[in-house]
């Protein structure tokens, strides 16, 4: 039995990768801090409300009310280097050809589902498993896409008179100001998840983001004379 480290993961992909994760989470932070000053969002049916996005409790156990003007500086402030670091990432991955082991086909959804009940404990087989398998495919695809649509639709919100075309392609203030709240539900659901399974996969998964290689355990071949 022989072990080797083997690359994954180039340099660029590890930046953005780590570069992402805080200014992600900082956008989101200071998104909640500006959100505060008129959190008309819930989940219910006329005057029923399940769900209150959020109860009174929750900003003041985190100190999210009364910081309208500093949430909307932190906002501004990263916006730029996520948009750069998205960008950078996104024409390194054009240029590379890396976006062919990213982008989905034909086959990802069916795959996907399978890795799903696999991950469930309802399948004992996986499908054919490349560098990322389908249903992770999707996610990053999606998670690139929903990058582009934070941008869009948060500059259609914070100037919707002065870039009106974008605010109307978007379907009006308010369906943009949604769209927006969504996609931050969105990166939520993606950060609890994904954080999930790099615990399920191990040291080793991890470590690859962090040096750009994976240890590899082969079996040596016996021989028979």
């Amino acid at each position: 039995m022989t072990t080797h480290l083997k690359e994954k993961h180039t340099l660029i992909t590890r930046w953005a990768h780590w570069v992402n994760f805080p200014v992600l989470g900082m956008m989101i932070w200071s998104g909640l801090l500006i959100y505060w000053a008129n959190d008309v969002y819930r989940i219910g049916f006329g005057r029923w409300t399940l769900l209150h996005f959020f109860p009174d409790w929750v900003y003041d156990a985190f100190g999210l009310d009364h910081q309208l003007a500093y949430g909307m500086s932190l906002h501004f402030f990263f916006m730029w280097l996520f948009a750069i670091n998205g960008v950078i990432y996104f024409i390194f991955t054009i240029l590379s050809g890396a976006w062919r082991e990213l982008l989905p086909n034909r086959q990802s959804l069916r795959e996907a589902v399978q890795v799903i009940l696999y991950e469930l404990g309802l399948k004992k087989t996986l499908p054919p498993q490349g560098k990322y398998n389908s249903a992770q495919k999707i996610a990053y695809t999606a998670i690139v896409l929903m990058g582009l649509g934070s941008l869009l639709s948060g500059i259609a919100i914070y100037r919707p008179t002065q870039i009106a075309w974008l605010t109307f392609v978007l379907g009006g203030y308010q369906t943009a100001r949604l769209l927006h709240f969504l996609f931050m539900l969105g990166y939520v659901g993606f950060f609890l998840i994904h954080i999930g399974q790099v615990i399920r996969a191990g040291w080793n998964n991890f470590r690859s983001m962090v040096i750009g290689a994976e240890l590899v355990i082969e079996q040596e071949a016996v021989q028979h004379e």
